[in-house]
């Protein structure tokens, strides 16, 4: 699955996540910032990006950046534009969120990408061959893309985040899943008192089901995240930021549980509880990147 030439071609770029490649002008932007990539890492990155999720051998790789066959060193010059591509997008080999390494193989892009036409009546013919990514731009599968992009303008990036210790991040994102656990567990432990508290709340057979399935559900999930941050489970950020796009709804709903301790604390402490605990999710978020950005550092 290749790219038509550039003068048939209706794709003028490509867009992944906060990213933006345009072919034209030879430029990566991030949120319409130009960021700084020589000619031959970039052209690498089209390549990628013309074939996400493929493989793209090293072989392909020297035929088309040097081909005329005059460059001799190319393992490091394909090594050296690899780190470029990794620099300019903050992304790392051990970890990888954009460009995976394959052993004695090649690489493979392994975002989401959509394809930036110039024309939207061409929209269909990139479509007809060009895999899913299209597919998205067609409009035969929903267009989550743009709308990951327009949430992922309002989180941090690993870019706009300090470094810590892997102590330090580790210790933090332990404590926060031991604090959730103590919340589930401890509202699985009361709910006589919780279902004489919502009595008087409408719906609220519907609030004590949802409370009960979604502590027994999340009681597992935290357990997974606990024991996957304790033994440095290999990909743990890239699981986390999936998952967390769960967990940032279930999250948020628990922060009403301090509601659920009324008979033990004034309504202030409660509310002002419910607002740190909203804020937690991105948090744990922000945790987990900080940690990635130490591995590259």
């Amino acid at each position: 699955m290749g790219s038509n030439p550039m003068g048939s071609n209706p794709v003028r770029g490509y867009r992944f996540g906060v990213f933006e490649a345009d072919a034209g002008s030879g430029e990566l932007r991030r949120q319409g910032i130009r960021l700084r990539l020589n000619a031959q890492p970039f052209q690498l990155l089209m390549m990628l990006l013309e074939r996400p999720g493929e493989v793209v051998t090293r072989e392909e790789i020297c035929a088309r950046l040097w081909p005329d066959g005059t460059f001799v060193d190319y393992e490091h010059g394909v090594n050296s534009a690899v780190n470029r591509i990794r620099e300019a997008l903050g992304d790392n080999a051990a970890n990888p969120r954009f460009v995976e390494t394959l052993a004695r193989r090649g690489y493979r892009f392994i975002a989401p990408v959509s394809p930036v036409v110039s024309d939207p009546r061409s929209v269909a013919a990139v479509a007809e061959g060009a895999g899913p990514a299209a597919d998205v731009a067609a409009g035969l599968v929903p267009a989550a893309e743009p709308v990951a992009s327009a949430v992922a303008h309002l989180l941090t990036t690993p870019e706009e985040l300090p470094q810590a210790s892997h102590r330090l991040v580790r210790t933090l994102l332990i404590l926060f899943q031991l604090m959730y656990l103590a919340f589930y567990i401890g509202a699985l432990a009361n709910l006589p008192e919780i279902e004489g508290l919502l009595i008087p709340i409408r719906h609220a057979p519907e609030i004590y089901l949802v409370l009960v399935v979604s502590a027994g559900v999340l009681i597992p999930v935290r357990a997974f995240v606990l024991f996957a941050v304790l033994f440095r489970a290999p990909g743990f950020e890239r699981k986390f930021l999936k998952l967390w796009r769960f967990l940032v709804i279930a999250d948020i709903l628990w922060s009403l549980s301090p509601i659920l301790l009324l008979h033990h604390i004034s309504s202030g402490v409660a509310l002002a509880c419910t607002a740190l605990l909203v804020y937690s999710p991105f948090v744990q978020r922000s945790l987990v990147l900080m940690a990635g950005g130490e591995r590259r550092a």
